[in-house]
């Protein structure tokens, strides 16, 4: 940092902020002091390719193929999934991976191909590798999903992490889905996508391809530092040539390994759920309304509450913002403001409503407290190149970071959950876990060459930022799974790597304000649940300032279809509902009270994405992902197989356009039924946003007595429907629909044969009429 920066620095921070901003400019001095003494300078490089095929070793589900100047190793996992490593690299060491590599199929053989290749035949995928080290993945019909060209290394002469490319060719007709919650989707368009969280709200190497011929997914295995350079494809018009999609991966460094998975999206999502794991399953609680807020005391707690209940909102959980409640400390309560936690935490739960405590990783250097003096005494705390711990700006001032990639770091945190449990506290959501994230004058906290633990195989925090929130998470699920093992955890986390779902789900405020931002919630939730996390959201209205009703009426219409359903009130702008006028209020109650109607129905969801992988919120094609005109929608999206739903995503509609898949669906309102597959203008007014339901669904809600009752839509004339409800129990009950006759018959699929519904039954959607009927 230059004396033109740090005056800028100084400016900024004002004259109530000098301390801090100065303990910050001298941290960024570090830090670039400890890159440029600690990282290995980029000298001259030698660029290198695998040359021609020299030989190949069959193994059990595939083989090596060894090449002039490098070898590929091929794996067919037992599912289906393949994995592909370059120089030697192996299934693990993995933080992705669940319970290390899955088992091989041994069935999958690698055979020579024509022209010096080699190919290994699946029963779902045939992999064929040219002599030069080229890669096609290909549906057992022979049809090409992707091109893996030759990869290229570029390796320092001077020792270091070889930074690496490596190009793909796909269908002209493909879609690219994914990378994590990007704001900029569900479909990603042709540009440049960071693999750096901070930089973005979660950024994870998976991506999801869809096209004509078929979908699979790919996973590249290393945390690095990376960018995805896609393009899509264009199809020649009359008998011209098509130019194929691209996408072009960039590492600064790591192995080059990668995973892919070929089929319908529905099978793929399950197989990378059995390779990266099943998704936690959220407390019920967890599934209503919750609001966060900086409380400045108990008594403030429960006027919010009070406030909820005399309006008549239904409200599950408050979370506490990190703050007053802790002394701005990860851990540890600030007696002045919350001098009876445990009793607050029990009249609230009296009153069905949980208390969620905010967790920072930033640890403050405050000598004497309980969490600094520990994490020092078991040597927890990230270190610089020379071993001197290293101090950055946090939340609380000065601070110190946990190394969660080090086994007995993620253990000692975890045992400080213990803490908030005995105060009263039901869940958890952390910040601040991505410790080169801009916090302080646009600086990261921590130097890229700080060290890391990486369980043993060691490195730098150019490999380990992008694992920070997924071990946090880690740690945090274990330590409560030990601490309360008859609760559920609930754990939320602001970013996340591949795998994270194994731990809790992701909130992210990072998507801006304004109307884009709206858009850009749906579109993170969409990607998130195509990377395998099914449990997301972002805070209702955006991080902070102001909002318009309108627009904050809309996001909280669109937030009660959401998994992760949470408002929050900013330092600068009161969120709560009635702050926007009766009417505002008047319909944010219609919402609250459907989304509680839907609690079974979520629950149902979550269960299913914990045993098939499936997401909550699909994207419209879901179920037919050859229908062009689905893969293209991006403003409406599929909650589970039974609802539609299409927000207002723009000021001042009062009605608007829905595409639907095929079938009959009927407007959960009017009951008025139309006719897929085809788009149709339907109403939208102010109180609320377009929903639609699939005939011949059963979706499980509360009734008016609380018990759980089946709403059940008529199939459409000649077919049948159904689907399966699984209570917070997680016993399954399947239901099946069909006419006899005049009549709507209902029955429970039990092993002894169809039988009555032991549950009350709704039917709905008899009165509709397809336009034209």
């Amino acid at each position: 940092m230059n004396g033109r920066d740090l005056v800028r620095s100084w400016d900024g921070v004002g004259a109530g902020r000098a301390a801090r901003g100065m303990r910050a400019v001298r941290a960024a001095w570090h830090r670039r002091r400890s890159d440029a003494a600690g990282l290995p300078p980029r000298g001259a490089e030698r660029a290198r390719v695998p040359g021609e095929v020299r030989e190949a070793e069959p193994q059990p589900g595939g083989g090596v193929i060894r090449f002039a100047r490098s070898q590929l190793r091929i794996t067919v996992a037992v599912g289906g999934a393949v994995f592909l490593g370059w120089d030697g690299a192996g299934p693990e060491p993995s933080y992705a991976l669940a319970g290390g590599a899955p088992e091989v199929d041994p069935r999958a053989l690698l055979e020579p191909d024509k022209d010096g290749g080699w190919r290994v035949v699946a029963e779902r995928v045939t992999v064929v590798v040219s002599r030069h080290g080229a890669v096609e993945i290909r549906t057992p019909g022979g049809l090409v999903l992707r091109r893996e060209l030759p990869p290229r290394w570029w390796e320092p002469l001077g020792g270091g992490a070889a930074r690496w490319t490596q190009r793909a060719e796909v269908a002209a007709d493909a879609r690219f889905f994914g990378l994590g919650g990007r704001t900029s989707g569900p479909r990603l368009r042709d540009g440049s996508y960071r693999l750096w969280n901070g930089e973005v709200p979660v950024a994870m190497p998976v991506q999801l391809v869809v096209a004509d011929a078929g979908a699979h997914l790919v996973f590249h295995d290393t945390p690095w530092d990376g960018t995805v350079v896609l393009r899509e494809g264009e199809e020649g018009a009359g008998s011209g040539h098509d130019r194929s999609g691209c996408c072009e991966i960039r590492m600064a460094g790591g192995p080059l390994r990668c995973w892919v998975v070929v089929g319908t999206p529905a099978r793929v999502l399950g197989v990378w759920a059995s390779l990266t794991g099943a998704p936690a399953l959220p407390p019920a609680w967890a599934l209503g309304h919750q609001h966060a807020r900086d409380f400045a005391g108990e008594q403030e707690v429960r006027a919010l509450v009070a406030g909820y209940q005399e309006r008549d909102l239904p409200l599950d959980a408050v979370h506490l913002d990190a703050g007053r409640h802790d002394g701005g400390r990860p851990f540890g309560v600030g007696p002045d403001h919350f001098p009876k936690l445990p009793v607050l935490a029990e009249e609230l739960r009296r009153d069905g409503v949980r208390l969620v405590s905010a967790v920072d990783a930033a640890v403050p250097v405050v000598p004497g407290d309980v969490v600094y003096e520990g994490g020092s005494a078991v040597d927890a705390f990230v270190r610089d190149a020379s071993g001197r711990t290293v101090r950055g700006e946090g939340r609380a001032g000065e601070s110190v970071f946990p190394d969660f990639t080090h086994a007995w770091t993620r253990a000692w945190w975890g045992g400080l959950y213990e803490e908030r449990l005995e105060l009263g506290f039901a869940g958890f959501w952390h910040g601040a876990h991505e410790p080169s994230a801009r916090q302080a004058f646009g600086e990261p906290p921590l130097p890229r060459s700080a060290r890391h633990a990486l369980d043993g195989a060691g490195g730098d925090h150019r490999e380990a930022h992008n694992l920070a929130a997924l071990c946090m998470a880690r740690a945090a699920y274990e330590g409560l799974c030990e601490l309360a093992p008859e609760e559920r955890p609930f754990v939320l986390s602001r970013s996340g790597w591949a795998g994270t779902q194994r731990y809790g789900g992701i909130w992210s405020e990072d998507v801006g304000t304004g109307w884009p931002a709206l858009r850009a919630s749906l579109s993170l939730v969409l990607g998130l649940g195509l990377c395998g996390v099914p449990y997301a959201g972002t805070d209702v209205g955006g991080p902070d300032g102001d909002v318009s009703s309108e627009l904050y009426l809309r996001w909280f219409q669109l937030g009660a279809y959401l998994p992760l359903f949470r408002t929050r009130t900013g330092a600068r702008a009161r969120r709560e509902p009635w702050e926007f006028g009766a009417e505002v209020l008047g319909h944010a109650r219609e919402a609250l009270l459907e989304r509680r109607r839907l609690v079974p129905y979520f629950v149902t969801l979550a269960h299913l994405a914990r045993w098939t992988g499936t997401p909550a919120v699909r994207p419209v094609w879901w179920g037919a992902p050859e229908d062009r005109a689905l893969r293209d929608c991006e403003d409406a999206f599929l909650l589970g197989d039974s609802l539609l739903v299409a927000p207002v995503l723009d000021p001042g509609t009062g009605r608007r356009a829905v595409r639907l898949p095929r079938g009959r669906w009927y407007d959960t309102v009017t009951e008025r039924a139309y006719e897929g597959p085809g788009q149709v203008l339907v109403e939208a007014p102010r109180g609320r946003i377009p929903v639609l339901a699939r005939a011949g669904a059963v979706i499980p809600v509360r009734g008016a007595d609380g018990t759980l009752t089946l709403e059940v839509w008529a199939p459409a004339p000649g077919r049948a429907g159904g689907g399966p409800v699984v209570p917070d129990t997680g016993e399954i009950e399947r239901y099946a629909t069909r006419w006899d006759g005049t009549r709507v018959v209902v029955s429970h699929e039990a092993d002894g044969g169809p039988a009555e519904p032991s549950r009350p039954v709704r039917l709905r959607g008899l009165g509709g009429a397809a336009p034209g009927q």
